[in-house]
């Protein structure tokens, strides 16, 4: 039972997934007693789980099932797979070592629909939870996309299967998707959005306090968010409680 407990309730919808970047096991064991029952995903980020012992990767997969959170690799990684014509052998290692998802994306490559509908038809059908994701890593090549064209894409994957669709945010919540050069959220287009997908189906990348904050006051504190950085999820677990200033009273 949580200190306090007469003053919040636990929350029981919202996705708040977590970037791990490299973190050991022993640390993950500490740092999960403390909020563990917070996270729902974890993604090891982009290629890192590529650069790390399978049996490191492995023990860290099953400490984090032991809070029942559920693990993916990033989609860079995918993308690596996928334009190397190894899409088969990453399903089977993302199997062996014990992933519950796949990431699938073109943030660093470009692909047809036809490959990306077969890309996550394919995953599925090995039993993978599938998210996709919508943008670019370029800030560049991401500006060329209209709001419309990432609604298109989000309802795109949702119809071919896909579990949840991700925001493109990065981790630096600048320059990139809903938000502006300065971190802030694109409010004319989160209302385009909000309007033509299914929003409890979306993964917003959120990184930034203010951006979680935007989130939770427009859509309710059972938003789904990731790319929380390790260090923030108590804090993001107040925000959705109206246990902080910024969202004190309104949630």
């Amino acid at each position: 039972m949580n200190a306090f407990s007469f003053l919040s309730k636990e929350r029981d919808e919202g996705i708040t997934m977590v970037l791990d970047k490299g973190l050991s096991p022993n640390f993950i064991r500490d740092y999960l007693r403390v909020c563990g029952k917070h996270i729902d995903f974890v993604k090891f980020g982009w290629g890192t789980s590529a650069v790390q012992d399978r049996d490191v990767v492995k023990e860290k997969i099953s400490i984090y099932k032991e809070y029942g959170i559920k693990t993916y690799p990033g989609g860079t990684l995918f993308e690596a797979a996928f334009s190397k014509g190894m899409f088969d052998e990453f399903l089977e290692e993302c199997k062996d070592l014990g992933f519950d998802g796949v990431e699938i994306s073109n943030g660093s490559m470009d692909f047809s629909l036809e490959d990306r509908k077969y890309a996550i038809k394919r995953a599925k059908d090995e039993g993978f939870i599938v998210l996709t994701e919508v943008g670019k890593k370029s800030v560049e090549k991401d500006r060329e996309l209209t709001i419309e064209d990432r609604i298109k894409l989000i309802n795109f994957d949702l119809e071919c299967g896909a579990d949840y669709v991700i925001i493109e945010g990065r981790e630096s919540g600048k320059c990139i998707g809903l938000f502006d050069e300065k971190g802030n959220v694109k409010k004319d287009e989160l209302e385009i959005l909000a309007k033509n997908v299914d929003i409890k189906k979306v993964i917003f990348e959120a990184p930034n306090k203010n951006q979680q904050v935007e989130f939770i006051l427009k859509f309710g504190s059972g938003v789904n968010l990731g790319n929380i950085a390790y260090d923030e999820v108590i804090s993001l677990e107040t925000l959705r409680r109206g246990l902080r200033g910024d969202t004190f009273g309104k949630v």
